[in-house]
């Protein structure tokens, strides 16, 4: 093939993924004489080639992954050189030469291994990389900038633990897909620059960095930010401009960040922002510019330190009003108990009766009330007159209005014609919104009766064969804005564009409403002011575009035929090595057809589909839609035969050059089908570009796939854009895909390289360059699209009226808008009943049948770094220092309908001998896996880390598909997980196979909160004042003798449960063997010697458990994105008070509410009146138990407060 004169121009060509092997290195390359970069990743090159040589302005050269051993050759020839990346191939010390280093502007070598690279480099601007197996042993690092350096997930180590110093990380404008796993192990973090990577998701591992303060995830992939982003509580700037963020994707609790002054989510999707937002108080610079925002939260106006708030371009945006009173009330909530009732839904009596009943009458409050009523009632006459006067005026004003229009200038009455009106016309569907806004030039070219935008670069230049329309924009005189219309007509324009430049010419000057004329300007003829537009500087070009009326041609039919195969709809010329693909006469020696397959063969209007003997029914069903479509390309005139093997006509063996001797049955096995690869073809000035696109695989494999399977999964119809070019190369067939809005010179260029490419790599002689439009694709091209979709999206939720409204709100955004008057408060849970305790013989009943289904347990142990299988007779125990991971395996029921009833009519009818039949067909039962990962209080979050990135996937991959992974922490366990311990779990102060002091006393608790499946015994403080009679304890009291280790007690209280008394018996038993004395003591007959001594002296302890009957916790929060209050389960602990919420405490005589440290001011008023709605509505309900309320801060807790928590002790602290 001739050279088609645009290989000069190439600046950039990616020819990766290609067979190099055995010299088929293209040798058109040499005539690319502009080529700055070349990749040439994966190609199986041996050598590096000689034609590199001519290539004298080449910068960047990437020949990665190929059987490299030296890169002595043409390098040192080339003297534009800068950057050589030759990782993972076969090179030594010797494969390196020490000329290329002599080169000027060489400042980057990457190699796989330092050992690969010369002893010593005397470049000072060179780059040797990689170094990063040596990071973790650089213990004293502090700051670690990677800022593109072509990092990703397998050249970063797993590991920096070692790194406590490490505060600074820059890993921007690399190539990482996720967040890498050796982060979450710093524990001294505090600046982490992850932008212009491709992560487009984060893990929940995030709350490790408690110490972040800068946080940069701009320029990446993300379409949502995980809720455990509102646990970096010291976080003081987060920027996520240019992500694909929507108002979904936003956490409600981001509110929770007490500590952020700089919030910047620019060039998002955006429609609203969560309202906790502005309930950050240090909240100083809030950018949101370039998104969807259509309105902001009201709390914006509560902001008090803002400094900059940018919206801009933001065209829907509408502010919210400013509130009237700031001071009256947060948020404009009512918190009156009869409100909160009502939107809780509850009965009108019910809210009568609290209304009547709430309270001894205050004769202040009701003077104050009247006197507000009297000045509501004067206010109400007052804008009622004003309105009155207002509407009066307003339709005298319209009288005089009507009145003048029927008369003209002069007095005379107006034409019957000139009072109609113009009809209203949308010229938005030819030209956008800033059309004739902004001064400059504005060309458009008709194609198909419609103006198209013509790019400036190539203004002044026009085609002979087509219609242009010239909007010129500028100041007058007085600063406004005047516009100047030309169509200009080419001297070979078909009438249906001479036609459609005039119409639309006069619909441009419509739509911006201007008073100038439409000017016609003919080719060869055109005006001084015409010409002035361009500077005297324009330029025909023959040719153009084609007409839009249809023409009728001769459809010219190539003969092809392809193979279906793959779980999806794929079709592939059935070429393998050493054979020709259809060539033109066809022959049965070239058509190598196998009997597991079924092939197409297309002659344009005859189609034969040709199952073989072994062919599947699905590969038959996957040919009949091929089929379907090509009939459906060819509009219904092809005729459609199908033939299975055996049973062909002579017309099918003629047209393939006679019948075969024979039909293998299997495909070679050194056949690799060919993997297509897209070209995005790039135009410049003076120059082209041709780089491969493959899509980010984080887009569609949560877990990355191999390399050898990353080509097969590259393909997806997003990647095509409707204003570019692309060409796909599938080795056989090169297809071009013109996009609807792509410039001309763009389609031209690409259409001489589709020619060039096919021409200059190694092809079958049947290989053919097709051109496709956006729209009109063929069914062989969309075959090489994962899940190719035709069908246009359509937004559900929006109604004729919503659509008609324009741009807005829709789906869970538009409810949400909807409903935020009603969101608020939410205090519904604060008039709910108390959760009933479960029945004793229920729980057993419940347990039973859970440890049914349990097929077995493993367990284990965190012991230094790795998780040790745990002794069976450990089970039951825990320690609060150490982490443990439970494997549990289940039965589960397989359920079946349909196959039941169809089997049970066979059974009917056949007798019994069909009915045990159906028995022994029915499946087995199946099972599942759930992974229990418990962690102590005081234990480190290191081990949640080890677990995930190694137990975790172990059992994956041993269970794939059917294991479920639960995280539990000290005290808030799974009821199904404990009810495997029977009632016995123990939990112990310290570290497993940590000898703690031997002659220390240990005090255990027995309790029960809620339901016995919540029965735990854990070790308190040894202290007599923690005693209580309703419960159960046991004390163990250590001897120095060795033949006696030391004597347990059981003390049951005088009021406690019998169950728990026989129960704390059993634990006894349980927990100390027989080198322990062992007693069963009552309250009251403790021995002085042993018990008291002990325990610590005797001291007053509590008689009764009553609070137990009535304890409640509510949890207040912003998190939501509104002021909501809900209740915990009674089965809640001391690490369910939230150090950055409002908890409310009732015990049946006081409510304490509970404030954290990191408490808001907005979460402390609101809570306080929620607190005061709750405490009016108890006395209501319960008038013999008034509630008093308590104000306690985090630290100073009285024992009436501790002692509603099993096992009070200090707060933990803050784990990395």
């Amino acid at each position: 093939m001739e050279a088609t004169g645009v290989l000069p121009f190439v600046r950039g060509v990616d020819l990766s993924g290609n067979d190099f092997k055995g010299g088929y290195f293209p040798e058109n390359v040499k005539a690319m004489t502009s080529l700055r970069w070349l990749k040439l990743n994966r190609t199986s090159l041996c050598y590096l080639p000689e034609e590199l040589a001519a290539l004298q302005k080449l910068e960047h050269l990437s020949v990665s992954h190929n059987n490299l051993t030296t890169l002595h050759g043409e390098l040192s020839s080339l003297p534009s050189l800068r950057a050589i990346v030759a990782r993972a191939n076969s090179l030594k010390n010797s494969g390196v030469p020490d000329d290329i280093f002599k080169l000027d502007d060489l400042s980057v070598l990457v190699t796989s291994q330092p050992s690969q690279c010369p002893r010593t480099i005397k470049v000072p601007g060179a780059i040797v990389i990689p170094f990063y197996r040596q990071l973790p042993a650089m213990t004293a690092l502090q700051t670690l900038h990677l800022r593109n350096t072509q990092r990703t997930q397998s050249n970063l180590p797993t590991s920096l633990e070692g790194l406590s110093n490490l505060a600074d990380v820059d890993l921007s404008c690399n190539d990482l897909t996720w967040v890498p796993e050796c982060l979450y192990t710093l524990p001294s973090l505090r600046r982490l620059n992850l932008s212009s990577n491709q992560i487009a998701e984060l893990s929940l591992c995030i709350d490790q960095w408690v110490h972040v303060e800068t946080l940069n995830l701009s320029r990446n992939q993300l379409t949502s930010l995980p809720s455990a982003i509102c646990k970096l509580t010291k976080l003081k700037k987060l920027y996520l401009n240019s992500n694909k963020l929507d108002f979904d994707g936003l956490p409600s609790g981001i509110g929770k960040l007490a500590s952020l002054e700089e919030f910047m989510a620019a060039n998002n999707n955006l429609e609203l922002i969560p309202e906790s937002l502005c309930r950050c108080p240090k909240l100083r610079k809030l950018v949101l510019n370039k998104n969807r925002l259509v309105t902001l939260p009201e709390a914006i106006h509560f902001l008090t330190e803002i400094e900059v708030l940018d919206v801009r371009e933001n065209p829907n945006l509408v502010m919210p009003p400013k509130p009237a009173d700031r001071a009256a009330e947060w948020y404009n909530i009512d918190f009156s108990l009869q409100n909160q009732l009502r939107l809780a839904g509850a009965s009108p009596a019910t809210v009568a009766a609290a209304a009547a009943g709430s309270g001894p009458k205050d004769p202040l409050a009701r003077k104050m009330r009247l006197r507000r009523r009297r000045d509501s009632a004067q206010d109400d006459q007052a804008k009622q007159v004003l309105k009155g006067m207002s509407d009066v005026a307003q339709e005298k004003n319209k009288k005089q209005e009507e009145s003048a229009d029927t008369r003209a200038p002069g007095g005379k009455v107006r034409r019957w014609d000139q009072g109609l009106e113009k009809p209203r016309l949308d010229y938005s569907e030819f030209f956008t919104e800033d059309v004739g806004q902004l001064p400059g030039l504005t060309i458009w070219q008709i194609e198909n009766f419609v103006p198209v935008l013509v790019e400036e670069a190539f203004h002044g230049k026009f085609y002979e064969a087509d219609c242009y329309i010239v909007l010129k924009t500028f100041l007058d005189d007085s600063g406004s804005l005047n516009w100047e219309i030309y169509y200009w007509i080419g001297g070979e324009a078909t009438l249906d564009k001479k036609a459609c430049s005039a119409i639309h010419a006069v619909n441009l000057r419509n739509y911006l409403g201007a008073e100038c004329r439409t000017v016609r300007e003919e080719m060869g003829d055109e005006s001084e002011e015409f010409l002035q537009v361009f500077d005297n500087d324009i330029s025909y070009i023959e040719g153009g575009t084609a007409s839009g009326f249809y023409t009728v041609e001769d459809t010219h039919y190539v003969t092809r035929m392809y193979r279906v195969y793959g779980k999806k709809i794929k079709l592939d010329p059935p070429s393998f090595p050493d054979q020709v693909h259809l060539p033109l006469p066809i022959t049965t020696a070239s058509c190598p057809f196998l009997s597991r397959f079924v092939f197409l063969l297309d002659r344009g209007l005859d189609i034969y589909v040709w199952r073989g003997a072994q062919a599947t029914l699905s590969s038959t069903t996957k040919a009949r839609y091929e089929e379907r479509e090509s009939w459906k390309e060819e509009k219904g005139k092809a005729e459609i035969t199908l033939l299975v093997q055996g049973q062909e006509p002579p017309e099918f063996w003629e047209v393939l050059g006679g019948e075969p001797s024979e039909i293998k049955k299997h495909v070679p096995d050194d056949f690799w089908p060919p993997q297509p690869k897209l070209y995005k073809v790039g135009l410049g000035l003076g120059y082209l570009e041709l780089p491969q696109i493959n899509y980010k695989l984080s887009v569609e494999h949560k877990k990355r796939p191999k390399v050898e399977l990353m080509p097969g999964m590259r393909l997806l119809q997003s990647l095509l854009d409707t204003r570019c070019v692309y060409i796909l190369d599938c080795w056989s067939d090169v297809f071009i895909w013109l996009g609807r809005k792509s410039p001309r010179l763009v389609r031209a260029a690409a259409l001489k390289l589709g020619q060039e490419l096919c021409a200059m790599l190694h092809r079958p002689r049947h290989a053919a360059v097709s051109r496709s439009l956006e729209g009109t694709e063929a069914q062989v091209f969309k075959a090489k699209f994962k899940n190719w979709d035709d069908v246009l999206t359509v937004d559900y939720t929006r109604n004729a009226e919503a659509v008609l409204q324009g741009p807005g709100l829709s789906g869970k955004v538009k409810r949400d808008a909807e409903k935020k008057d009603q969101m608020k408060a939410d205090l519904t849970a604060l008039f709910l009943p108390r959760q009933p305790p479960m029945a004793l013989a229920e729980a057993e009943q419940l347990m039973e049948e859970w440890n049914e289904d349990l097929d077995g347990m493993e367990g284990f142990v965190l012991e230094g770094k790795k998780f040790a299988r745990l002794p069976e007779e450990e089970f039951g125990h825990f320690y609060t220092q150490d982490c443990y991971v439970f494997l549990c395996r289940y039965w589960v029921p397989v359920e079946y309908e349909e196959e039941e009833k169809k089997d049970e009519e066979k059974a009917e009818g056949k007798g019994d001998m069909t009915a045990a039949e159906v028995e022994e067909k029915q499946p087995e039962e199946d099972f599942q896996c759930i992974v229990y990962f418990w962690q102590g209080r005081e234990a480190s979050n290191m081990g949640w880390l080890t677990f995930t990135f190694s137990l975790q996937k172990k059992f994956e991959s041993l269970f794939p598909g059917k294991l479920e992974v639960v995280r539990m922490t000290q005290q808030q366990e799974n009821p199904k997980f404990l009810s495997h311990f029977k009632r016995k779990f123990i939990i112990h102060r310290g570290k497993r196979k940590v000898v703690q002091s031997a002659l220390q006393p240990s005090l255990y608790q027995i309790r029960t909160n809620g339901s016995a499946l919540c029965t735990r015994c854990i070790q308190i403080n040894t202290d007599s004042s923690f005693l209580n009679s309703e419960f159960c304890f046991i004390l163990k009291v250590p001897f120095e003798s060795e033949d006696n280790q030391g004597i347990v007690y059981a003390w049951v209280g005088r009021a406690s449960d019998p169950d728990e008394a026989k129960l704390a018996e059993d634990i006894l038993n349980t927990m100390f063997d027989a080198s322990y004395s062992k007693q069963v003591i009552n309250e009251g007959e403790e021995p002085e010697n042993f018990f008291w001594v002990g325990i610590g002296a005797q001291k007053p302890y509590d008689d009764d458990a009553e609070y137990m009957k009535h304890t409640r916790l509510f949890r207040c929060s912003n998190e939501k994105g509104y002021f909501a209050v809900t209740e915990k389960c009674s089965d809640f602990c001391q690490d369910d008070l939230a150090d950055d919420d409002i908890m409310l405490l009732d015990n049946g005589q006081e409510v304490y509410m509970w404030v954290g440290t990191q408490t808001s001011q907005v979460e402390i008023k609101l809570s306080l009146k929620a607190c005061q709605v709750y405490i009016q509505h108890m006395r209501s309900k319960e008038h013999e138990r008034p509630r008093r309320l308590r104000l306690v801060r985090k630290g100073n807790e009285q024992h009436a407060f501790t002692r509603c928590f099993h096992a009070w002790s200090t707060f933990r602290k803050a784990l990395a």
